[in-house]
């Protein structure tokens, strides 16, 4: 039985023309072979996967073949490429300065460099990893790089060029791979699935390109995963199951629940992400990442930033011309502002279903209390417009002016029709409801005491207030809440963060600053307490601040300092000090 192969290493580029994705870089190192303008060294950089330590090893094939092809390709058939081939060749040297990166280590190569080679022209050295040498064993290094002998030639790799010494860098000549694209990633898997009798889907495919994030290595490598969880037939569904990919198709159901602002529908839809397992910072940063393609996919000038399949571009052009840039915007930038506050959030659930709430709102920000659909709804505070007065049986006009009396307070002004949103909502109109005051008519022969208007203006509107119940943890969570919905008011947030508010009754709360804190506090009282009488449903809600001392500042004592102090206490110290002539400084 033959032994398996892993994909990354069976199917490794051997010669120019097999490596993926760096056509400009193979056919620059192509002419310098044929005009034989060789280098004697060269740094080839960029990110893990790409083909950096292949092409180092097909350059040096190639530049010792006896018998190149007319297109500058290794011929696989003379002495040398036999040797090579079969990895017995002197002629190339290869040193992993991740675990060969000290002094004697570059020692032992500069001895090797002296010996020529024994078939075809050059010896080759191939340095992976080069940044991790140490800088004694760079400086040992910088002579034998900067004149080697005629037949020494040297190929540093890297992923870290900026870990480099410039005098290094300055003896190079500089190759930088690039990331290789996701187009050119699934032509190479689907090349490799017909050569391995494996039969894939392309938005399969696509998903692996992906996850490679440019790196081909990492493709193959997932690429034999999914192979052999799929058993030979990998499907869109057998991969995202297997790499933990969460489907695109939960996000495109979000967008429509934001369309339709339908809070209830857009929380059960993140419950069942939570319910798969997927992590939230994964699902919002996944969720930001879809609202950024949809906006990409809406204008066909920018469709070629995706890097997806032609039948999934157009499934997001289809959904993203439904709603207005504006709102992508404004979506991606609270999705931003979660991913920033996550680390530091208490409750991460209660940010992640915040944020969703705030994006449902887009698009119909007047309050509604049953939390779904996108219907306006009426304002609580707005005036509810009175029953129909029953026909009473006439009265004297001895009890007519009390019955006027009792009847004055319950006017109140017809609501005035709100004017419909645009789909932008308030982005584009700012809705100020009409307000309608009729004068107040008193009885001259009527007798009105007024000891407190205010007062009296307050207890006719208290069955328009809210007075709902909360507990300690209740108030704890409102406070927090505020800390999390104001960043950018870093001077209060920071005091409230290092006190926990205490509450003292039915609906007051106390919290506990120091002198210097308290102007600041003052500042944003009314602030904090409109906040939380809205978290609360409270409108009785109230908050005491209570001044305390600063701790005291812990003052250390020098060695001179306690020792003076000792000497003063104790004179008998002193005397012996004198007796003995004791130099204690």
């Amino acid at each position: 039985m033959e032994n398996y192969i892993v994909s990354a290493r069976k199917y490794r580029p051997s010669t120019f023309r097999s490596v993926v994705g760096q056509q400009a870089l193979t056919h620059t190192l192509k002419s310098a072979i044929e005009s034989d303008r060789l280098a004697h060294a060269y740094l080839f950089c960029g990110p893990r996967g790409v083909g950096k330590t292949s092409c180092a090893r097909i350059f040096a094939k190639t530049i010792n073949c006896l018998n190149p092809t007319a297109e500058r390709e290794a011929c696989n058939q003379c002495e040398s490429c036999v040797a090579f081939n079969e990895q017995r060749s002197y002629n190339i040297v290869e040193l992993d300065a991740a675990s060969n990166n000290s002094v004697d280590d570059i020692r032992n190569l500069i001895d090797q460099v002296r010996i020529p080679p024994q078939i075809g022209r050059y010896r080759v050295f191939i340095i992976d990893e080069v940044h991790m040498l140490s800088q004694q064993a760079f400086n040992a290094f910088l002579k034998t790089l900067e004149e080697p002998p005629a037949h020494a030639i040297f190929i540093l790799a890297t992923t870290e060029k900026h870990k480099i010494i410039p005098t290094i860098l300055s003896r190079c000549q500089i190759y930088d791979f690039s990331r290789i694209t996701v187009h050119d990633i699934v032509e190479q898997l689907q090349y490799i699935a017909s050569q391995e009798g494996i039969t894939a889907e392309h938005s399969a495919l696509n998903v692996i390109a992906q996850k490679a994030d440019g790196a081909m290595r990492d493709a193959l490598s997932i690429f034999d995963q999914v192979a052999a969880a799929s058993e030979g037939n990998i499907t869109y569904q057998s991969t995202i199951a297997n790499l933990n990919v969460l489907d695109h198709d939960y996000y495109f159901r979000l967008v429509e629940a934001f369309k339709n602002c339908d809070v209830p529908e857009a929380l059960l839809i993140y419950k069942d992400v939570r319910d798969h397992g997927f992590d939230s910072k994964f699902f919002i940063n996944g969720l930001a990442q879809h609202l950024r393609d949809l906006m990409v996919a809406r204008d066909p000038k920018t469709q070629c930033l995706l890097e997806m399949s032609d039948e999934v571009v157009k499934q997001f052009a289809e959904q993203a011309v439904t709603l207005h840039p504006k709102w992508y915007y404004r979506a991606m930038d609270l999705c931003n502002t979660c991913d920033l506050n996550y680390p530091t959030a208490t409750n991460k659930q209660f940010l992640v279903e915040l944020t969703l709430i705030k994006i449902c709102q887009i698009l119909d920000p007047t309050p509604n209390p049953g939390g779904g659909g996108g219907q306006p709804l009426r304002s609580i505070a707005q005036p509810q417009q009175p029953a129909p007065a029953q026909q009473q049986p006439t009265a004297t006009p001895a009890q007519q002016a009390p019955q006027q009396q009792a009847s004055a307070p319950q006017q109140s002004a017809a609501p005035q029709p709100a004017r419909p949103l645009s789909p932008m909502g308030s982005a584009h109109q700012h809705y100020e409801p009409q307000q309608v005051h009729q004068p107040r008519s008193f009885n001259v022969n009527q007798t009105v005491r007024f000891d407190k208007p205010d007062e009296k203006k307050k207890m006719e509107n208290t069955t328009q207030l809210r007075r709902a119940v909360f507990n300690q943890d209740m108030l704890t969570s409102a406070w927090n809440r505020f800390i999390i919905e104001n960043p950018a008011r870093r001077l209060i947030t920071s005091i409230m963060s290092m006190t926990v508010p205490t509450l003292v009754s039915e609906n007051v709360f106390s919290i506990n600053v120091d002198e210097g804190q308290k102007n600041i506090v003052d500042q944003f009282k009314q602030d904090i307490i409109n906040a939380l009488r809205n978290y609360l449903q409270n409108d009785f809600v109230g908050m005491n601040v209570n001044v305390v001392a600063a701790a005291p500042k812990q003052t250390y004592k020098t060695q001179r300092e306690i020792i003076d102090e000792i000497r003063a206490k104790h004179p008998g110290v002193e005397a012996l000090i004198q007796d003995f002539n004791l130099s204690l400084y």
